[in-house]
């Protein structure tokens, strides 16, 4: 890679693909364009990060952008990380806007694109999934994400397709939907954990920096046009991540779990299996998920 443009450059994938280019240099070599509905709001919210020699930024949204190229790669990120959003705008965010990226990508000769999609795309699971699976989405947000990958693979375009998990780290929202951000917040604020359902899903995370190593590794040896699981293989259910959580951080808050699992009910599971990733294209899981709360608590809180 030379120049690199992304999409969702400002949101979580953004921010830890920016925060590991500032710790690493032989990636500054590299320039950076960055898509951004408010770059302002985020040089001031991410100073350093934003600073960086040889990160630019770009003003607009995702459905109707222009950016002077030539690029020789295109990182495809961006998605509304807000649930609450209205269907038709969700699935307006991820098509519409993966249209306008295929235009884009193509007129600016990229010689690579990169695409963030999602483990939603298989729908509901009740153990690991692997790539082979039927898809079956079941939300606006995974259908467009399986639209999007359709896209983009009947475009002509050398597309890499990374279906990304669970995660975390530093620059997770913990104040929004993520149970593994809420769990270290409630922590570090001295309150109780409170697990809202059961606790049985099973759920599983990978550390950021774990993260951004494997989307360039699909970026770089990934097969053209083949789909990657990303994420971690290691099964937890939500009550054992809490207390997980509370053992890393050595906090002496509670957990409390207010639902009683159904008889003879399966519990759901959104966790990949990441065999092909590991043999196709070296990959591993670096940090241990104790390890990944230390550090994701010590990035401040969001």
């Amino acid at each position: 890679m030379s120049r690199v443009f992304i999409t969702g450059g400002t949101g979580f994938f953004g921010r830890s693909l920016l925060d590991y280019r500032l710790r690493h240099p032989e990636l500054r070599k590299d320039d950076w364009t960055i898509l951004s509905r408010d770059p302002g709001r985020f040089r001031s919210e991410c100073p350093r990060l934003a600073s960086q020699p040889g990160v630019a930024f770009v003003r607009g949204d995702v459905r109707d952008f222009s950016a002077a190229g030539p690029f020789d790669a295109v990182v495809h990120a961006a998605t509304a990380a807000v649930t609450t959003l209205p269907d038709a705008e969700m699935t307006s965010t991820i098509v519409d806007g993966t249209r306008r990226v295929i235009g884009f990508a193509a007129g600016c000769g990229a010689a690579k694109v990169l695409f963030t999609s999602s483990g939603a795309v298989y729908g509901p699971q009740s153990a690991p999934v692997a790539e082979e699976a039927p898809c079956r989405p079941a939300t606006a947000y995974a259908r467009g994400k399986l639209a999007a990958e359709r896209l983009l693979a009947e475009s002509g375009l050398d597309v890499r397709i990374a279906r990304c998990f669970a995660f975390t780290g530093p620059h997770l929202n913990r104040r929004i939907h993520y149970a593994v951000g809420n769990f270290i917040q409630d922590c570090l604020d001295g309150r109780d954990i409170v697990v809202k359902g059961d606790g049985t899903p099973l759920r599983s995370y990978l550390y950021a920096d774990d993260l951004v190593e494997w989307l360039f590794a699909v970026m770089d040896r990934g097969v053209r046009g083949r789909a990657y699981n990303v994420g971690s293989a290691a099964a937890m259910s939500i009550r054992h991540v809490a207390e997980a959580v509370r053992a890393a951080l050595g906090a002496e808050c509670g957990v409390k779990v207010l639902g009683s699992p159904a008889a003879g009910a399966a519990p759901s599971a959104y966790v990949p299996v990441v065999d092909r990733a590991k043999r196709e294209l070296g990959v591993a899981e670096r940090v241990g998920f104790a390890e990944a709360v230390r550090l994701s608590a010590a990035g401040g809180a969001r």
